[in-house]
């Protein structure tokens, strides 16, 4: 089904859209390069923990333990709501397997 179609059927109500939560979970955490990201943001507040910004360090380190989580709880929603507006990403989503799409009657 190509994008425009996937589009304008999901907005009729021609289909249903399932997409798999811990997969959405794995994507947006790659595309994201979550891993990546974090790692620098728990060493900056580990650095700053140790040379007396104690509290300001926690915070970050809080922040980069949390941040990860809460992307990856919305990343279904996040994955849908992109696929319908950008024809790239829909066919990234769809080469991925984060789709299970079925027939409404």
């Amino acid at each position: 089904m190509t994008h425009p179609e996937f589009a304008e059927r999901y907005r009729t109500g021609a289909i249903r859209v399932d997409v798999d939560r811990k997969a959405a979970a794995r994507f947006m955490s790659a595309r994201l390069l979550l891993p990546l990201v974090m790692l620098p943001v728990l060493g900056a507040g580990t650095a700053l923990a140790l040379t007396g910004w104690l509290w300001t360090g926690f915070g970050i380190i809080g922040l980069a333990t949390l941040a990860p989580m809460l992307i990856k709880r919305s990343a279904p929603h996040f994955v849908m709501t992109q696929a319908l507006e950008d024809e790239k990403f829909y066919d990234d989503a769809v080469a991925a397997g984060l789709f299970q799409i079925t027939e409404r009657a």
